[in-house]
């Protein structure tokens, strides 16, 4: 593993840690605001709108310009946003907050060009999968210090912790991070400039093309996974009776999973069935998991079922027998996810050239930020409607996308030229 990649892992992983300090908590902040269902989708949509505006133009400009400079913009935004999260005292300032935030949430695509930049096509997904796993460990520690600074010292901490690690990142990488060696390829070529418009366009009007069609898939697939979540703490509450100071312990089981997976598991996946074949077993899971969860209740009689099992249950062990069923079930969730996104992004950066991979990268975030912005939306409305609807309708689309990646080992075997 180079320099280069620690570096990027540790920046992304303090990065993700601030940033589900104060996801888990949004739902239960703005239903104590008032908001509906429907508010708390668009609430999530929103980081996604500012999100889709900008991913693009930081593509863009870190192609030209750097992709540091880029980064550090970009968490300067969270920065700002954590603090007015912090002391948001009415509905519209949690809205601010997300806005500000998706502003510099284009530096996603940063990274990950980033990333491409320094490893070689054939290490991209494994590259890929760690940089996942990093920033996977922050969703795994994140809740848990959130909900420990919530209870310490009250609603505002999560926000300002938050910020204070944004502060810390941005001098990290200030400091440690150097840039790509894939800049002066891009600097080289300027028609890059300006193309951002036309690449978007191209993905709608040449659906069948290989980078459309991964783009295609990343979209659909992070639009249920996020639409899902936004609607996920109200089902948990509804169901399971979770609260906003144990919602966090499920942000960190899935987080545990997705580091096991990234880190221990995909690289030797990847080198067994390749990216393309990974990629469709990971939307058959990440399928299952969401369409599963509406079908789910707790364990009525947890006593009965610690004395089938011959009483060698520990009294904490019981008390988390209610949750099994959904213990069980969600972990297709996270490994689903692991296997899908690095490898998308993976065979991605091999069908485009390497002056461009910036540029493709912000579209993929760009049409995935559409995705964040209808599907939770459009979760909290059915929700509203129905508990089991947002769930199936998910995983029905997730499933769907497989099509589009059934020969994808023909395109995505080698790196375009310029790769």
């Amino acid at each position: 593993m180079n320099r280069k990649l620690i570096v990027l892992m540790i920046t992304a992983f303090v990065d993700m840690l601030g940033l589900l300090m104060v996801i888990p908590l949004l739902p239960f902040y703005a239903k104590s605001l008032g908001a509906s269902g429907l508010q708390v989708g668009l609430l999530m949509s929103s980081f996604s709108i500012a999100q889709l505006v900008s991913a693009p133009m930081w593509g863009r400009f870190s192609d030209t310009y750097g992709r540091r400079p880029a980064l550090i913009v970009g968490l300067s935004a969270s920065a700002i946003a954590f603090v007015v999260f912090a002391y948001a005292g009415q509905l519209w300032l949690l809205f601010l907050s997300r806005l500000v935030q998706g502003a510099g949430g284009g530096t996603v695509s940063v990274i990950q060009a980033y990333v491409a930049d320094a490893t070689r096509p054939e290490d991209r997904a494994k590259s890929l999968g760690w940089l996942s796993a990093a920033t996977n460990a922050g969703v795994a520690l994140g809740p848990l210090i959130g909900m420990v600074s919530l209870a310490g010292r009250g609603a505002a901490t999560p926000g300002l912790v938050a910020a204070g690690l944004c502060v810390i990142n941005i001098i990290f990488a200030w400091i440690f991070l150097h840039e790509s060696r894939d800049f002066a390829d891009a600097k080289a070529n300027p028609r890059v400039r300006g193309r951002s418009r036309e690449a978007v366009l191209r993905v709608i009007s040449h659906p069948a093309e290989p980078a459309s069609r991964l783009i295609w898939i990343y979209a659909v697939a992070m639009g249920a996974f996020t639409g899902v979540n936004a609607v996920l703490a109200l089902f948990l509450a509804q169901r399971f009776g979770v609260t906003k100071h144990t919602i966090g312990f499920f942000f960190t089981y899935v987080g545990v999973i997705s580091v096991i997976t990234r880190a221990g598991f995909l690289g030797r996946a990847v080198d067994k069935y390749g990216e393309a074949r990974l990629s469709r077993v990971g939307l058959v899971l990440l399928g299952i998991g969401l369409g599963a969860l509406p079908f789910l209740y707790p364990i009525a009689d947890p006593q009965a079922v610690a004395h089938a099992l011959g009483d060698v249950l520990p009294p904490r062990g019981v008390a988390l027998l209610p949750f099994l069923p959904l213990a069980i079930f969600v972990a297709f969730i996270p490994l689903g996810t692991a296997f899908t996104f690095p490898c998308v992004t993976a065979m991605l950066s091999r069908v485009t050239p390497s002056h461009e991979r910036g540029l493709y990268m912000g579209v993929q975030q760009t049409f995935g930020g559409a995705a964040r912005v209808a599907f939770p939306t459009l979760a909290g409305w059915l929700f509203d409607r129905s508990t089991h609807a947002p769930f199936v309708v998910s995983a029905l689309l997730v499933l769907g996308t497989i099509y589009l990646g059934l020969d994808m080992e023909k395109y995505a075997a080698r790196p375009v030229q310029g790769g």
